[in-house]
């Protein structure tokens, strides 16, 4: 096995892009004698282009690393030839060396403010040329492998979130009716909420929100849900809120879960009841609405911490009558915590007035809703996760 120690050693996964460069200069001397000067360096590839006329073309075929580029040509000159490169969108990164016979300070000032890179009195000593030559080459080739890293790690972060979305519950219809709303503030966020049978009578509600946003997140946020989904969590009766939240603290502290913590909302619907045990830990209240357009809502709230911030915390379990027709919103707090055009803090009582509100003909009520916020956001994406889920009893 050997062991490279080249700096510009591509990173694994992303392209390794050879040095490559463009001559365009009308003066077939100056090409021959440039590419004696490069013709020794096995790591660089030269291409020549006598005709400034198709200067894009070739340079759009080849895809160089650096572009030296005559000043005085006819037809047409260097500096409007700078012009298109950076118009162009196969080279408008590409870095670009002037050549030029004058050392004038206005004629450097001028090839600069049209986007050169560099200037160089032709023809300059090989040795200075190819220092030159690698130095723009590597600059742009790191460019050039750094876009190819975050483009295949925004794939795999969509990949990363299609799995996470494709977690979230089916919506019921029946004597439980859920539906939700679901926006990512990045591609890969910390929100996840679930809800399943227990047994035949009773019905867990369950919804989360870890802190920050990414890949850490997202693995600490599926590792709760599936420890609900599957009640692997040890000694734990699921039909107790508070205790389940209380063995979850004590299962996912922050210090083994790289500083992170969650806030979570746990409930337990009894159909035969009609009634709904319920727990949180630092999370935003449960919202319970006798029916869409209720002027009372009432705000399901216990004052319990985050859950992994310290160990051996008790959370409490309280309980409420669900008359029929109610509509429970469960909801991370992305969903209200805007910021608005003067500065202040949307108010959490507006919110509330928004989620209550009666229906309107012809709109779901979460798009409605969904539509509101976003009007007080004044845009379609949020600074935080964005997840609202209701449910019909």
């Amino acid at each position: 096995m050997s062991i490279s120690n080249d700096t510009h050693a591509p990173l694994q996964g992303v392209t390794a892009h050879p040095v490559t460069v463009l001559l365009v200069d009308d003066q077939v001397m100056v090409g021959e004698a440039v590419r004696r000067m490069l013709a020794d360096e096995s790591d660089v590839i030269f291409h020549y282009c006598a005709d400034p006329s198709k200067a894009i073309e070739t340079a759009n075929s080849i895809n160089p690393t650096i572009i030296l580029q005559d000043l005085v040509m006819p037809d047409i000159d260097g500096l409007s030839l700078l012009k298109f490169y950076r118009a162009n969108p196969g080279t408008k990164e590409v870095p670009v060396i002037v050549l030029s016979t004058k050392e004038e300070a206005q004629t450097k000032a001028d090839a600069f403010a049209q986007g050169a890179n560099d200037y160089i009195v032709k023809l300059p000593d090989r040795i200075e040329l190819l220092a030159r030559i690698r130095h723009h080459s590597h600059g742009y080739i790191n460019l050039l492998q750094r876009n190819e890293a975050w483009k295949a790690l925004a794939e795999e972060l969509a990949e990363a979130a299609t799995y996470v979305t494709s977690l979230l519950p089916t919506p019921l219809e029946g004597a439980i009716t859920t539906d939700w709303r679901f926006i990512t503030s990045t591609q890969l966020g910390g929100d996840a909420f679930g809800y399943h049978q227990l047994d035949d009578n009773l019905f867990a509600i369950y919804l989360l929100d870890v802190c920050g946003h990414g890949v850490g997140a997202a693995l600490l946020s599926i590792s709760v849900m599936n420890v609900l989904r599957t009640k692997s969590l040890p000694h734990t009766d699921f039909t107790n809120p508070g205790e389940v939240l209380s063995h979850l603290n004590d299962a996912f502290p922050m210090e083994e879960n790289n500083n992170k913590f969650f806030t979570m909302w746990y409930g337990v619907y009894d159909r035969a009841q009609r009634s709904l045990l319920y727990s949180s830990g630092g999370h935003p209240p449960a919202i319970l609405c006798a029916g869409q357009g209720d002027p009372h809502p009432v705000q399901l709230r216990l004052p319990g911490p985050i859950i992994g911030g310290m160990p051996d915390m008790e959370y409490t379990t309280a309980q409420c009558d669900i008359p029929p027709g109610s509509h429970l919103y469960v909801y991370s707090d992305g969903v209200y915590e805007i910021i608005l055009e003067d500065g202040v803090l949307w108010s959490f009582d507006e919110f509330i007035k928004v989620l209550a509100a009666p229906s309107e003909p012809g709109i779901e009520d979460l798009d409605r809703i969904l539509r509101d916020v976003r009007t007080v956001n004044r845009s379609d994406d949020f600074d935080d996760d964005f997840s609202l889920l209701r449910l019909i009893f």
